[in-house]
C-alpha cells in the first residue's frame, strides 16, 4: 500500500490503481480532468466502436505502472523515495500537453507553431495551476515538466528519463495494451508485468535481462501489428485527416494556435473544438461529413522499406510529395486538393502520428553464473527484432467517393513506376 494511502481507482486493463492522497490532488485538478475529454484515438471509433477511451484512463494506467517499475527490487536499489513519488507523478502528468482529437491537432502545433506536445506538456505543468500544488507537495515543477517528457536528463540517472521515454517504456506498455483491449484488436499477447521485472539499470540506463526474451518479442510483434490494424488503418487515418484539414481551414477564423496562456490551451478538449469546428463555415462541411460518416476513400496504398531513393524522396521531402499529389490530380483531371497523399511516417500534410515505429536497439543483457552483466544488442540476439526494427513506410492516396476511380488510376499509373523491390512482403 503506497504512502499516506488515499483509495484507488478501478481500471479495466490493471485493475485496482492504488493512489496517495498527493496524486488525488493532482488527479483532481483541471489539467489532469481535462483528459477525460481528449479521446485516446481520435478516428478510431470510425473502425472499432469501442474505442472511445480517454487521455486520463491511459495516465493513471501509465502512473500505476511507473509505480512497479520503481518497486522493480533492480530498480529501486538506485532510487530514492523522493524519486520514486516523482516519477509516478511525472508519469500521471506526461500527456497534459496532448491537444484535442489528440495527435491530430500535433500537426497544427507543429506547422503554426514549431512545437509538439511534449513541449507543451513541460509548458503547461511549469506555467498553469499544476505549479502551485506540486510545489505545495514539495515537487519542483520545472523537474516535473521536463521528467514528464524524459528530458530530465538527471546526472548518472538516465533511466529516470527512459522509464517514462524510451523503446520499452511504461506510456508504451500501456498504451499498446489498452488500445488493443479497447478496438478488440488484440494480435499478440503482451505479458507486461515479465517486461516489468526484467528491467535492471546497467551503467545508468534501463536495460532488459535477456531471460525476458520471449516477452519482449511478443510486445514488439504485437506493438507493430497495433500499428498496422490500429494506428495506420486506412479508415481511421482517413477520419484523422479529415479531422486535421478541418481545423486547418478553420485555424484562421477560430484561432486554434493563437492561445496566450495556458488556460486558453487547456480550454480546447474533443468537445469544444469539435463545435467550433462544427459552426465554422470553413469547416463544417468536413464535419457534416464525419457526422454521417461519408469518408474520404484510399484509392491506393503500398507498403515499402526506406532503401530505395525514389522511395526515400516521398517518405523524407514534402516537396515531393506535393509534385506526386499534382501529378496524380493532373492525370486524374481534378483539383489539386481532391488528392490527399498520407505518409504516416513523417511529419506530412495533413496528419502525423508522433508514437512511430522508430528504427531502436534495446538495451539487453544477460546474467552470468557469478550475477554480472553482460550487454549486448538486441538485434544480434534476436532474429525476429533484427527483421521488425525497420520503418513501416506506408504511402497512400486519398480522394473523395465520387473521384475515387479516376484517382486510384492515376494514382497506379504514376506510383506504379516506384520499385517493386521496395514493397514489403508480408
Amino acid at each position: 500500500m503506497p504512502r499516506s494511502y488515499w483509495g484507488e481507482i478501478k481500471d479495466p486493463v490493471h485493475g485496482y490503481v492504488y493512489i496517495t492522497a498527493e496524486e488525488r490532488e493532482i488527479i483532481d485538478s483541471f489539467p489532469v480532468q481535462r483528459l477525460r475529454r481528449l479521446r485516446q484515438l481520435a478516428g478510431s471509433e470510425y473502425v472499432y466502436p469501442g474505442a472511445n477511451h480517454t487521455r486520463f484512463e491511459h495516465s493513471v494506467g501509465v502512473m500505476y505502472l511507473a509505480g512497479k517499475v520503481v518497486k522493480n527490487p533492480n530498480i529501486s536499489q538506485h532510487i530514492s523515495e523522493d524519486e520514486a513519488k516523482k516519477v509516478r507523478i511525472a508519469a500521471l502528468l506526461h500527456d497534459v500537453g496532448h491537444g484535442p482529437f489528440s495527435h491530430v491537432f500535433e500537426h497544427l502545433l507543429d506547422k503554426e507553431l514549431n512545437k509538439t506536445h511534449e513541449d507543451m506538456t513541460s509548458w503547461i505543468v511549469k506555467n498553469s495551476e499544476l505549479k502551485d500544488i506540486l510545489n505545495k507537495l514539495g515537487c519542483n515543477a520545472d523537474e516535473i515538466g521536463k521528467l514528464a517528457v524524459g528530458r530530465l536528463r538527471k546526472p548518472k540517472k538516465a533511466f529516470l528519463d527512459q522509464i517514462i521515454s524510451s523503446s520499452v517504456d511504461v506510456d508504451k506498455l500501456d498504451f499498446v495494451v489498452r488500445d488493443t483491449y479497447h478496438t478488440g484488436a488484440e494480435y499478440g499477447y503482451i505479458d507486461v508485468f515479465r517486461l516489468i521485472h526484467a528491467l535492471d539499470v546497467l551503467d545508468e540506463n534501463l536495460a532488459v535481462d535477456l531471460g525476458a526474451l520471449s516477452a519482449l518479442e511478443s510486445f514488439i510483434i504485437a506493438r507493430i501489428e497495433s500499428f498496422k490494424s490500429i494506428y495506420f488503418h486506412r479508415v481511421g487515418r482517413a477520419a484523422q485527416i479529415m479531422l486535421a484539414m478541418a481545423m486547418e481551414k478553420a485555424n484562421e477564423t477560430l484561432g486554434l494556435t493563437n492561445f496566450q496562456t495556458p488556460e486558453d490551451y487547456l480550454a480546447m478538449d474533443d468537445y469544444t473544438v469539435w463545435t467550433k469546428l462544427r459552426n465554422c463555415e470553413k469547416s463544417r462541411e468536413i464535419i457534416e461529413n464525419l457526422e454521417r460518416r461519408k469518408m474520404l476513400k484510399c484509392t491506393y496504398e503500398r507498403t515499402f522499406y526506406e532503401k530505395d531513393t525514389m522511395v526515400s524522396n516521398i517518405f523524407s521531402r514534402e516537396t515531393y510529395r506535393k509534385q506526386l499529389q499534382a501529378d496524380i490530380a493532373k492525370e486524374a483531371k481534378v483539383d489539386i486538393e481532391a488528392v490527399t497523399i498520407d505518409v504516416p511516417t513523417v511529419p506530412s500534410v495533413p496528419y502525423y502520428h508522433s508514437a512511430l515505429m522508430e528504427p531502436m536497439e534495446i538495451p539487453v543483457f544477460y546474467k552470468t553464473r557469478e550475477n554480472s552483466r553482460i550487454p549486448r544488442r538486441l538485434s544480434e540476439i534476436s532474429k525476429i527484432f533484427d527483421v521488425l526494427k525497420g520503418f513501416i513506410n506506408i504511402l497512400r492516396v486519398y480522394a473523395e467517393e465520387e473521384n475515387r476511380e479516376k484517382v486510384g488510376d492515376a494514382a497506379s499509373k504514376i506510383l506504379g513506376e516506384i520499385p517493386s523491390s521496395a514493397k514489403i512482403s508480408y
